[in-house]
C-alpha cells in the first residue's frame, strides 16, 4: 500500500453524511434551490446507495443509465465523507474526458453548491490532486545529475534536447511532460524523470521537484483522481497488501467509474509484459558501444561494459529467433508448452546483474548508486520475467508473444491470469473499505451477474436505475433485415452489402454519423468502397488509425458537424460528442471479441473445463456490453435526437439476438430492406 497519507485521525461518533445526501439530492433539496439542476429521482436514488456504501464501509455496484448524473451522485458523498472523516478517497476513470469534465466542471459545481449553502460550507475548501505515473514528472535532482554528466550520457542532440529541458524546468509549475511541444527525446527524458528511486524525499525537496511538490498535495488531497491503468499498475507493484483498510493509500476509499472497463484492464495488470526495445533502451543505458556511452562509461571498466555488449547480442539474437520462428506468420501466437525457445538470454544477463553488484559494492552511496540500483532492479525483472515465460511457470495464466509497434519490430512477451476476479477480490473488495464500481452499462439486459463473476464482487450489493431521457421519441432505431449474415461464405457479399447501407444511411443523416466496426480489416474495405462517394458528396471522413489520434479523429469530427466516421474497437466507449455533430450511430457487426486472441481463448477453455457454457457465460455479456456502449454514443444529453442502424442481421435470425434487442433503450424498432427503406428510414433534421 502507498504510504502517502498515513497521519488520519479518528472519525467523529455521529455520521452527518446520510442526512446531509437526502437533503441535497431529495426534490426541491439543495441540488435544486442553490444550482437550479434538475431534480431527477435516479440520480437520488443513486446518491443515496453511495452515501449508504461510504457510512457503512460496505461495497456497491451501481449501474446508472446516460443522463442520470452520476458524476455528482458520487462526487457529493465522496467530499462529504473524506472530510468529515478525515479520509482521502480515491476516483478512478478510464477516459479522459470524463477525468477532464469531473475535474472543470463538476468539482466545480460541488464547490459552488457547498459555498451557497450554509449547512454544507464547511466543506466548500475540500482538496483535490490528479495521481500521474512518477514518470510524466521532471525530477530537478536527476536533471541536475544527468546536466553533470551529459558527455557520459549524450551526443551533441540530445546535450541540446537536455539545455531545453533545463530552461523549461525554470518555467514549470507542474513539471509534467505533457506540457513540452514538442514532446522530449526519449532517451533524455528517460534519465530526467521521477521514475527513480534517486527521487525521494532524501534527495529531493517540494520547493524545486516537481514530483515532490505534486506528493506533497496528495498527502493533503481530499480527493485523488486516477485513471485505471494507473491505478491497477499501482496495486499490482504494491502486492499483497498490509493489513488494515485501503486500497492505495491507508484508510481510504475508492470509487471507480467507467467500471465496465475494469475487467480488461486489471487482466493487463496483473500480468507481464516484456518488451525487446525496453530491454535494448535498458542495455543501452548502461553502456552503448557504437555511441561510447552509458552510466557505465563512468562507473564501469571494460569487463563490464564487455558483459552489457554480451547481454544485448544475447538479447537481439532471442527475440530474433522469436520474431523469425514463432511470429513469421502471425502477430500474435499463444504458447502452450515450455520449452518453446532456448534460455540463451538468461546466462549473459544473470552475468550482467553480478557485474553491476560488484559496482554497486564498491560505489558510496548517493545518486549513482540508486540510478544503478534501479537498473539492476529492471534487468532482474527482464531476466526473472523471461525465465517465467520460457517455464510458463505462473499457474491460471495465459501466455503468448506477440509483435508489436509501428512496423512489427517490437516482440513482446506476455501472460496475464486467465481469471482476473479473483485479484480483484483480494485487492478490491477485501480491503475493509467501501469501493464502488459505476457505470452506464454493467447489467445486460439488466441481469449484474455476469459482471459481479468477473470482477469477485459476488454477494456486494448491485444495484441500478434506468436513464431519464426520453428514448421512445428522441431515439429511431432500425434493423437491416436482407444483409447476409457475416459468415466465411458470405464474407464478401456482406461487406458490399454493409457499403450500400452505410452509404444510404450516413447520406441522407444531416448531422454527423459514427459506423462502429469490431474488425480493422473490415473496416478498411468497406472505406475503400465508400470513401470517394462521401466526398463527392462533401461529407468529411475520417477512419480511426489511419490519420489522427483518437482524440484528434473525435474533435475534428465533431468540428466538422457533418462528417462520417469509421472506428473500431475504442470509439465503441468513450466518445462524447453531444448534439447533432454526431446523430447517427451505425452498428456495423455485433461487438464478438475475437475468439483466436489469447485471452479469450484461454477464458473460454478455463470456462468449458468447469462445465461452463464460454458463449454465455463470458462472450455473450461481454458483447452485450459494449454493444450497450456503442449505442450509448448517441444520446449525450436530454435535448439530443438521432438513429441507431443496426447492420448485422444475427439480432434477427440467432437465439441470443433477442438479448440485444433487450438491450435497447427502448423496444420499438423497425426493420430495414431496400425495398422498404427509401419510404421507412427517417433520421431527425438538424435543429
Amino acid at each position: 500500500m502507498i504510504g502517502f497519507n498515513d497521519d488520519f485521525e479518528a472519525a467523529p461518533a455521529v455520521s452527518r453524511l446520510l442526512p446531509r445526501i437526502e437533503n441535497t439530492f431529495r426534490a426541491k433539496g439543495w441540488l435544486h434551490e442553490r444550482l437550479e439542476l434538475e431534480y431527477r429521482r435516479e440520480q437520488e436514488a443513486m446518491a443515496n446507495a453511495v452515501a449508504a456504501a461510504f457510512d457503512g464501509d460496505t461495497s456497491l455496484l451501481f449501474e446508472a443509465g446516460t443522463g442520470v448524473g452520476k458524476s455528482l451522485a458520487y462526487l457529493v458523498p465522496a467530499i462529504l465523507h473524506a472530510l468529515e472523516k478525515e479520509r482521502p478517497c480515491i476516483i478512478s476513470t478510464n477516459t479522459i474526458s470524463l477525468q477532464e469534465q469531473i475535474q472543470n466542471k463538476d468539482l466545480e459545481l460541488c464547490r459552488t453548491l457547498f459555498g451557497r449553502t450554509p449547512e454544507l460550507e464547511d466543506c466548500r475548501e475540500f482538496r483535490t490532486a490528479l495521481l500521474l505515473g512518477k514518470s510524466n514528472y521532471l525530477c530537478t535532482n536527476r536533471l541536475a545529475r544527468a546536466i553533470e554528466t551529459k558527455g557520459d550520457l549524450f551526443g551533441d542532440p540530445e546535450q541540446e534536447e537536455l539545455h531545453r529541458l533545463a530552461e523549461w524546468s525554470q518555467q514549470t509549475e507542474t513539471g509534467l511532460v505533457q506540457e513540452l511541444i514538442p514532446a522530449p527525446n526519449y532517451e533524455v527524458w528517460e534519465n530526467v524523470n521521477a521514475d527513480s528511486s534517486t527521487c525521494n524525499r532524501k534527495n529531493c525537496s517540494p520547493e524545486t521537484c516537481p514530483y515532490q511538490r505534486a506528493r506533497a498535495r496528495l498527502r493533503k488531497a481530499n480527493l485523488i483522481i486516477v485513471n485505471h491503468s494507473l491505478l491497477f499498475a499501482l496495486i499490482n507493484a504494491t502486492g499483497s497488501p498490509d493489513k488494515g483498510k485501503g486500497v492505495l493509500f491507508p484508510n481510504d476509499f475508492v470509487v471507480i467509474d467507467e467500471a465496465h472497463t475494469v475487467p480488461a484492464i486489471a487482466t493487463e495488470h496483473f500480468g507481464l509484459s516484456l518488451g525487446s526495445v525496453g530491454l535494448k533502451r535498458l542495455l543501452g543505458s548502461l553502456y552503448n558501444p557504437k555511441k561510447k556511452r552509458g552510466l557505465l562509461v563512468r562507473y564501469g571498466n571494460s569487463a563490464h561494459r564487455q558483459a552489457v555488449v554480451d547481454a544485448a547480442e544475447a538479447a537481439d539474437q532471442f527475440f530474433d529467433f522469436i520474431r523469425a520462428r514463432i511470429l513469421n506468420q502471425r502477430a500474435i501466437v499463444r504458447l502452450r508448452e515450455e520449452g518453446w525457445a532456448e534460455p540463451t538470454l538468461g546466462p549473459p544477463l544473470r552475468s550482467l546483474i553480478q557485474h553491476l553488484n560488484s559496482i554497486l559494492d564498491r560505489l558510496e552511496e548517493g545518486t549513482a548508486q540508486d540510478e544503478l540500483r534501479d537498473q539492476k532492479r529492471r534487468l532482474e525483472s527482464y531476466s526473472t520475467g523471461i525465465n517465467q515465460c520460457l517455464s510458463l511457470a505462473e499457474e491460471n495464466h495465459v501466455h503468448w508473444v506477440e509483435r508489436t509497434g509501428k512496423q512489427g519490430q517490437n516482440v513482446t512477451l506476455r501472460n496475464a491470469p486467465i481469471d482476473v476476479a479473483p485479484y480483484l477480490r483480494e485487492f478490491l473488495f477485501q480491503r475493509e473499505t467501501s469501493v464502488v464500481l459505476t457505470s452506464a452499462t454493467l447489467a445486460p439486459a439488466g441481469n449484474m451477474a455476469a459482471f459481479q463473476a468477473q470482477v469477485g464482487a459476488d454477494g456486494v450489493t448491485a444495484e441500478l436505475v434506468s436513464s431519464p431521457f426520453d428514448f421512445e421519441n428522441n431515439m429511431r432505431i432500425y434493423q437491416a433485415a436482407d444483409i447476409p449474415l457475416p459468415s466465411a461464405d458470405e464474407g464478401r457479399l456482406s461487406l458490399e452489402n454493409l457499403a450500400d447501407y452505410i452509404v444510404f444511411c450516413a447520406s441522407r443523416n444531416e448531422g454527423g454519423s459514427v459506423v462502429l466496426f469490431t474488425s480493422y480489416q473490415d473496416m478498411r474495405k468497406v472505406a475503400l468502397d465508400v470513401e470517394e462517394t462521401f466526398q463527392k458528396l462533401r461529407r468529411p471522413f475520417f477512419m480511426q488509425g489511419r490519420d489522427f489520434s483518437r482524440t484528434e479523429l473525435t474533435r475534428r469530427f465533431a468540428r466538422a458537424g457533418n462528417a462520417v466516421l469509421f472506428g473500431t474497437d475504442s470509439f465503441w466507449t468513450g466518445v462524447d460528442v453531444p448534439g447533432p455533430a454526431l446523430s447517427q450511430v451505425i452498428i456495423a457487426r455485433l461487438p464478438f471479441e475475437n475468439p483466436t486472441h489469447p485471452i479469450p481463448e484461454a477464458k473460454c477453455e478455463w470456462i468449458r473445463n468447469r462445465g461452463g457454457n464460454p458463449f454465455g457465460e463470458f462472450t455473450l455479456p461481454k458483447a452485450l456490453i459494449k454493444f450497450r456502449q456503442g449505442v450509448g454514443r448517441l444520446i449525450r444529453k436530454k435535448t439530443d435526437r438521432g438513429v441507431v442502424t443496426i447492420l448485422d442481421s444475427r439480432v434477427l435470425h440467432k437465439p441470443y439476438g433477442k438479448l440485444f434487442l433487450a438491450s435497447l433503450p427502448h423496444a420499438n424498432y423497425r426493420k430495414l430492406t431496400r425495398s422498404n427503406r427509401e419510404d421507412l428510414f427517417k433520421p431527425f433534421p438538424n435543429p
